[in-house]
């Protein structure tokens, strides 16, 4: 229990005023500003580190189809090698709002709500720590945690909103857990939403059933006699869960949306050959800060149990495996799991500094925490001006134009774009994201959608770009006559030693040939 000094005392009486709350900086605020500075200062190029991933590019164009034709395609815009192939576009509602902030911004808009909503993920990180009545310390250190372990995903794709959307609803169902709500029941139209943005809106349902479970466990665990265990409020939660699943079909392909989402995830050539679905690789730093995360979590859990309390327990359990098995899940794990370990890491903190002096360092870490956990309590309009003046300056802020040369044939496709589009073009899939979105009549071998291409095209994607035996027979079954890869691909030097294929430049990190 902390009590209210007189520097608290005086700022709790200044905030008392209505406009002092709105127009006066909080923490919070400081907070969110320092996220979006961090994420588009760092680095020369700024904010185009959000577009490692070209993904955007096709999705960016599905969304203008959307808009121009008011209707969700059902079978593929972009491949000629699975050309007319039925194609699910779940995520058609980013598509639109990418489209939309794209065509009054350019790629700045749709990179600058992408930081928007990182930067909003990571502060709902450390709000909902803050409600819990964390210590100060401890919150601002597992958010960190948090936001290192998730940066591997800070890209400009729809998965950011799963991040930000599955961290407040978690915060919803721990407020709800403390003191029921009717408020609740808005996960029922957020999953509506949430299902045609991104397909993480399962993590919510999983979640949900998850706490149904739990509740009636721990319901079980804490009865007075045999039969006399509280059984509505999992029954409560179990009905939320099964509105949940049913708002979910609320999509443009119904309940197939689900059997396509689930033969994805389950795809043993998805987590062979797509890195986002393989399990993280500890050797990296971000992954690094995870195992922290991950050990302290699964303490966490143990802790939780002996205190009866199933429902986290078990979404610790649950999202620490999904993050093991795929990489793209850490965010998801971080989302769930950060607050929990925070909240007991803090009971802990609390009890070992139990009496001690208030001129000791950790009774001048609690005074300033109690002091300051106010201004992570609220936020101020400052924010909202930032991100507004963001949105109408180019300096000193260097906006992104194009995608990042470094990673993308920026400095090819401008010289040579002529020789370039309207032809059968090897290159990698996310190049093939690039050409589409520099051109989106264009029609590509692979892209980004592994979902759609599957092990089929896939195989034969992989065995033709690393000059496996097969790669003749593969050149011919498509027809190509053009290619734009990076130096390092095997098929460069098989192709540099071909009559029929000539060199049209090579700047010592792209090659583009043509065939005579």
């Amino acid at each position: 229990m902390t009590t209210s000094t007189p520097s608290t005392k005086s700022v709790q009486s200044l905030l008392s005023n209505r406009w002092a709350r709105l127009l006066l900086p909080s923490l919070s605020d400081l907070f969110f500003l320092a996220m979006m500075g961090w994420l588009f200062m760092s680095g020369p190029q700024g904010w185009s580190q959000l577009l490692g991933d070209a993904d955007v590019g096709w999705h960016i164009r599905t969304g203008e189809y959307v808009l121009d034709h008011h209707a969700v395609p059902q079978t593929d815009l972009y491949s000629f090698s699975k050309a007319g192939a039925p194609w699910y576009a779940w995520e058609w509602g980013s598509d639109v709002v990418d489209a939309l902030l794209h065509r009054g911004a350019g790629l700045k808009g749709v990179v600058l709500l992408s930081g928007v909503i990182i930067a909003l993920f990571a502060l709902t990180l450390v709000r909902r720590m803050v409600a819990k009545g964390t210590h100060l310390f401890v919150a601002l250190a597992l958010a960190l945690f948090g936001i290192g372990s998730s940066s591997v995903h800070f890209l400009a794709r729809p998965h950011v909103f799963t991040m930000l959307l599955l961290s407040v609803s978690v915060w919803m169902i721990e407020s709800d857990r403390e003191k029921q709500s009717a408020k609740i029941w808005l996960l029922v139209p957020l999953t509506i939403l949430w299902t045609n943005l991104h397909g993480g809106f399962l993590s919510l349902i999983a979640a949900l059933g998850l706490t149904s479970a739990g509740m009636l466990v721990e319901s079980y665990l804490n009865r007075s006699d045999l039969f006399g265990f509280d059984w509505w409020r999992p029954a409560r939660y179990a009905v939320l869960t099964s509105l949940c699943a049913l708002g979910s079909l609320v999509n443009p392909y119904g309940y197939r949306l689900h059997q396509h989402v689930g033969e994805y995830l389950k795809s043993d050539w998805i987590k062979k050959y797509i890195q986002e679905f393989q399990s993280p690789s500890f050797r990296d730093e971000s992954m690094f800060q995870f195992e922290v995360l991950l050990l302290a979590g699964l303490i966490t859990a143990c802790f939780l149990v002996q205190r009866k309390r199933i429902v986290e327990a078990a979404w610790i359990v649950f999202f620490a495996h999904m993050s093991l098995t795929s990489v793209r899940h850490v965010p998801v794990f971080v989302a769930v799991v950060c607050p929990l370990i925070a909240s007991v890491v803090s009971e802990w903190w609390a009890k070992a500094t139990e009496g001690v002096k208030k001129t000791s360092f950790a009774g001048i870490l609690n005074d300033i925490s109690a002091d300051t956990l106010v201004g992570f309590r609220r936020s101020s309009v400052i924010p909202f001006v930032a991100v507004a003046a963001l949105a109408g300056v180019a300096a000193p802020i260097k906006w992104p134009t194009d995608f990042p040369e470094a990673i993308f044939p920026v400095k090819m496709v401008q010289p040579y774009g002529s020789e370039i589009f309207h032809h059968r073009v090897l290159t990698t899939d996310q190049w093939g994201d690039y050409l589409i979105y520099k051109d989106p009549t264009q029609k590509v071998f692979v892209d980004g959608r592994s979902d759609f291409y599957g092990p089929s095209v896939g195989n034969e994607y992989i065995k033709l770009v690393n000059g496996r035996w097969e790669w003749r027979d593969i050149m011919q079954k498509y027809n190509f006559d053009r290619a734009l890869l990076p130096i390092e691909h095997p098929i460069v030097q098989i192709l540099k030693g071909l009559p029929e294929w000539k060199v049209v430049a090579d700047d010592g990190k792209v090659v583009f040939f043509t065939r005579r």
